[in-house]
């Protein structure tokens, strides 16, 4: 059993364009971590991120490039992410992203009623005052994100893997 996301790129009407990149992830992994490829052959590695720990509940995820050099890092706020989950992005000479579910009172209703774990998120990290990137989680019958980068210094590649990992790690 694996969870599968393809990452797309947006048309200008906003349907769906060409696949960027592809990744799975295991369930049950003892150690949480996911190779992202340039498509669904999985013969080009692009980036990827991995646990340095195996206890998950402030983990930290390095991320890496295709030849495994340090990209940056994202871990979750544990305290934080009680009520309303909370992860902090690492860009090297760019800074500390937060991003925050921005609806509280979904994300309570997220943790506390199982029969709406579906509900639909909406994540803003932001550098300093302003934001950074989104994550907005639409309905739908498959889990579908709409990712929009506000800062053009943030890293493509970051954004890809925290966004994958939003989904994969949310639930944890």
């Amino acid at each position: 059993m694996v969870n599968q996301y393809e990452v797309c790129a947006a048309n200008p009407d906003g349907s769906e364009g060409a696949l960027l990149a592809f990744a799975q992830q295991k369930r049950m992994a003892f150690k949480e971590q996911v190779t992202i490829y340039s498509d669904d052959t999985k013969t080009t590695p692009v980036l990827g991120f991995k646990a340095r720990q195996v206890l998950d509940l402030g983990a930290t995820y390095d991320v890496t490039d295709a030849s495994g050099s340090n990209i940056g890092l994202f871990r979750k706020n544990f305290k934080e992410s009680l009520l309303r989950s909370t992860w902090h992005l690492e860009q090297p000479g760019h800074g500390d992203m937060v991003g925050r579910e921005t609806n509280l009172a979904v994300a309570i209703l997220r943790r506390f009623v199982d029969a709406l774990s579906w509900l639909p998120y909406h994540f803003d990290f932001v550098l300093g005052d302003r934001t950074a990137f989104s994550v907005v989680k639409k309905w739908g019958l498959r889990d579908r994100y709409v990712v929009t980068i506000h800062d053009p210094q943030v890293d493509r590649r970051l954004v890809v893997a925290m966004a994958v990992a939003l989904d994969a790690l949310q639930a944890r």
